[in-house]
C-alpha cells in the first residue's frame, strides 16, 4: 500500500527528496535526466513532482495540501463575502461572438448608434470592448470579443465574465469554425446562448440553411421545439435590433441576475495599457460590491488607489455597480489581463496583498513551475530550431493572445523563443535586447518613434509592425518555415542488374548490366544493392552502350557504366545499381 504525502503547490527539490527519503542527488539526476536543470534550493511545483515520482517508480502517493497563505483565493473571497450580503438585481452580461466578418462590432454599432467598425485595423476587433446601455429603462452590458481564431483566449475569457451569450452567425456564409468555437465557449461557461443571424439584408441570406446548421451542432431553435432563441437581423438596416434587445432582457429576466451589493467591490480585469500623462489604465467589469473613486484596490501583485473612475465611453463618475464596466486609474504597475481585482480597506493591506502575490509568482517562476512544461522538455527535440523574437503591443491582453498564438506555430523542430515583452511603444532597451540577442521585434498596435527607428536602421535590427494579428502570426510563420530544414525528395528512374565487373580500383568500378527498369544515364547518383541491404552509394560517371558512349540507355538494352566510388567497392554479378534523382524541397509550417 502507498504512503500518502501531503505537499504545497510549490516545494523545493530538497523538501521532497526529504519526504520521499530518498538522496537529494538522485532527486536532481532524475530531474536532470527529463531535461530539468535544477539545484536544491530550487521549487518545482505539485504536478511536476508527481511525475517525478512516477518516473522514479515509488511508493508514495502526493497528495495536495491546502494552501494556509493569507490571500485568500477568489472563490473564498465569494464564499465569506456571501455570508449576510445584500442581493440586488443587476444588469445583464452580454458576449458577442462569432466569425470573423460576420458583422458583430457592426451589430454592436447599431445597438449604440456608435461607428467603431471603421475604427479597427481591417475590419476587426482587436480588444475586447465594453460598454452599456439602457433600453426600456433598464440597463445592459455588451463586451464585443473578438473574431479572429488568434484571440480564442480573449474569446474564451469573455464568455466566462458573461450571463448571455449573442452568437452572430451572417445568413450568407452560415456556421463557420470559429462560430463553433463560440458555441463550445458558450456551453462551457453555462451561460444563455442567444443566435442573431446577420445581414439578412443580403439577397443571398439563407436563415433556414443556418437554423440546420445550428440543430446539427446541438443547438435546436425555438421554433423547432428546442430552447435556442434565434432573431433575424440585419446591422445595416436595423431590422431585429429592438426584438433581440427585448429577448436579451427577457432571459436577464428569467435568470433573476443577482450581484451582492454591500461586500467590498471584487471583479475582472478586462483589459489594461498604459496611457501617457495617466499611467497604468485597466478596464474592468464589476461583478459584485460598489467600486468608488478614492478606495485602494488589489490585482495581482498590482495595486494602488482608485484616482478615477470612467465609463468606457470616457464620462466620469463617482461610484460604479455590479456588471458595470468601468475605466480605472491610479495602479502603481500595470495589472495582468484576467487578473481578479478586489478593493481593501487600507493601504498597507493593498500593498501586503501584492506582494505576496508578486513573491508566489516570482517563486512560481523559479525553477520548472508546471508540469506541461516538464512534458515539453521531456519530449522535446534537443535538434529544434528557435526564432527569437521580442513582442510589444498597445494592451495587456493583446500581448497574452499574439504571445499565444505565436506559441501554437511551434513543432517539434522549430519553436519560438520569446526573450522580451511588454506594453506600450518600442523603445531603446527593446532595440539593445534586440541587438543582443538577435531577435526580431514584432510590435502589435504600436508605434516607434523616429529617433528609435533610425537607431534600429543603422543597427540592422529588424522591427516590423502590424495592426492586424494574422498577419503578424502569418509573417511568424514564414520566419519559422526558414528554419525548417529542406526536404530531401529522392526519385529512382532506372535500374540494371549487374552481369559482370571489368575493373576495380579505390575510387572507380567498371562493370556492365541490363536495365531492368527505366533508364540509365550520366552522369547521376546511385546505390548498389546486394539481396536488400544497399553496401554502398556511387555516382554515375559515364554509359557505354557497346563502344559508344551514350546519354541514356533504356528498358531492355544492355550497357557498361564507369561508377565513382569514395572507396573500394567489390561489386558482384547479380548486384542491383538504382540510378536515383535526389532534390532539397524548401518546407513551410
Amino acid at each position: 500500500m502507498s504512503t500518502t504525502i501531503e505537499i504545497k503547490d510549490m516545494i523545493t527539490v530538497g523538501e521532497l527528496a526529504e519526504k520521499l527519503m530518498i538522496p537529494t542527488t538522485t532527486l536532481i539526476a532524475e530531474l536532470f535526466k527529463n531535461g530539468v536543470m535544477v539545484t536544491v534550493n530550487e521549487r518545482i511545483d505539485f504536478e511536476t513532482a508527481q511525475i517525478i515520482v512516477e518516473e522514479l517508480k515509488l511508493d508514495f502517493e502526493l497528495t495536495k495540501k491546502s494552501s494556509d497563505d493569507a490571500l485568500q483565493s477568489r472563490k473564498e473571497r465569494k464564499q465569506s463575502s456571501a455570508e449576510g450580503a445584500v442581493l440586488e438585481n443587476r444588469p445583464p452580461v452580454v458576449a458577442v461572438m462569432g466569425h470573423v466578418d460576420h458583422g458583430k462590432t457592426s451589430l454592436l454599432d447599431a445597438i449604440r448608434e456608435a461607428d467603431v467598425a471603421k475604427g479597427e485595423a481591417g475590419g476587426i476587433t482587436q480588444h475586447i470592448s465594453a460598454y452599456q446601455i439602457e433600453v426600456k429603462g433598464k440597463k445592459i452590458t455588451f463586451l464585443d470579443t473578438p473574431g479572429h481564431e488568434a484571440f480564442a483566449a480573449l474569446r474564451e475569457h469573455g464568455a466566462q465574465l458573461t450571463d448571455v451569450v449573442i452568437i452572430v452567425v451572417a445568413a450568407d456564409d452560415g456556421i463557420k469554425p470559429q462560430t463553433l468555437e463560440a458555441i463550445r465557449f458558450a456551453k462551457k461557461a453555462g451561460v444563455r446562448i442567444i443566435v442573431a443571424i446577420n445581414k439578412m439584408d443580403k439577397p443571398e441570406a439563407n436563415p433556414d440553411r443556418v437554423k440546420q446548421q445550428l440543430s446539427e451542432h446541438g443547438l435546436l431553435i425555438e421554433e423547432w421545439g428546442g430552447d435556442t432563441v434565434v432573431v433575424p437581423v440585419s446591422a445595416q438596416t436595423k431590422v431585429g435590433i429592438p426584438e433581440l434587445l427585448d429577448m436579451v432582457l427577457l432571459v436577464a429576466d428569467i435568470e433573476e441576475l443577482k450581484a451582492e451589493a454591500t461586500v467590498p467591490a471584487r471583479g475582472l480585469i478586462i483589459e489594461a495599457h498604459m496611457e501617457q500623462g495617466r499611467g497604468p489604465i485597466a478596464v474592468a467589469l464589476i461583478e459584485a460590491g460598489e467600486l468608488k473613486k478614492g478606495q485602494f484596490i488589489v490585482a495581482g501583485s498590482s495595486q494602488g488607489k482608485v484616482r478615477s473612475l470612467e465609463t468606457t465611453q470616457a464620462e466620469t463618475i463617482d461610484v460604479a455597480g455590479a456588471s458595470t464596466p468601468v475605466v480605472i486609474t491610479g495602479f502603481r504597475s500595470l495589472p495582468e489581463f484576467g487578473e481578479e481585482f478586489y478593493v481593501v480597506s487600507t493601504e498597507k493591506e493593498a500593498r501586503s496583498a501584492a506582494e505576496k502575490t508578486g513573491f508566489a509568482q516570482k517563486e512560481s517562476k523559479t525553477g520548472v513551475s508546471s508540469s506541461s512544461q516538464l512534458m515539453r522538455m521531456i519530449n522535446r527535440n534537443i535538434n529544434v530550431q528557435e526564432l527569437p523574437v521580442i513582442i510589444k503591443a498597445d494592451v495587456k491582453g493583446s500581448l497574452t493572445s499574439v504571445i499565444d498564438s505565436l506559441k501554437t506555430l511551434e513543432n517539434e523542430e522549430v519553436a519560438i523563443k520569446i526573450v522580451g515583452s511588454g506594453v506600450g511603444a518600442i523603445n531603446e532597451n527593446d532595440l539593445h535586447l534586440a541587438a543582443t540577442s538577435n531577435a526580431i521585434i514584432y510590435g502589435f498596435n504600436v508605434t516607434i518613434p523616429a529617433g528609435i527607428k533610425q537607431h534600429a536602421s543603422r543597427d540592422k535590427i529588424i522591427v516590423r509592425l502590424y495592426q492586424v494579428i494574422y498577419e503578424l502570426i502569418d509573417d511568424a510563420k514564414e520566419e519559422l518555415g526558414q528554419l525548417l530544414a529542406p526536404e530531401v525528395v529522392e526519385k529512382e528512374f532506372g535500374r540494371l542488374v549487374i552481369k559482370g565487373v571489368f575493373k576495380t580500383t579505390k575510387t572507380e568500378v567498371i562493370c556492365g548490366g541490363e536495365v531492368t527498369k527505366g533508364k540509365i544515364t550520366a552522369p547521376a547518383l546511385a546505390r548498389v544493392v546486394r539481396n536488400k541491404d544497399v553496401i554502398a552509394e556511387v555516382e554515375v560517371m559515364s554509359v557505354k552502350r557497346g563502344p559508344q558512349e551514350a546519354k541514356e540507355v533504356f528498358e531492355g538494352d544492355m550497357c557498361g557504366l564507369q561508377l565513382k566510388t569514395s572507396s573500394k567497392v567489390e561489386l558482384e554479378e547479380g548486384d542491383r545499381v538504382e540510378v536515383f534523382t535526389r532534390e532539397s524541397i524548401t518546407r513551410t509550417l
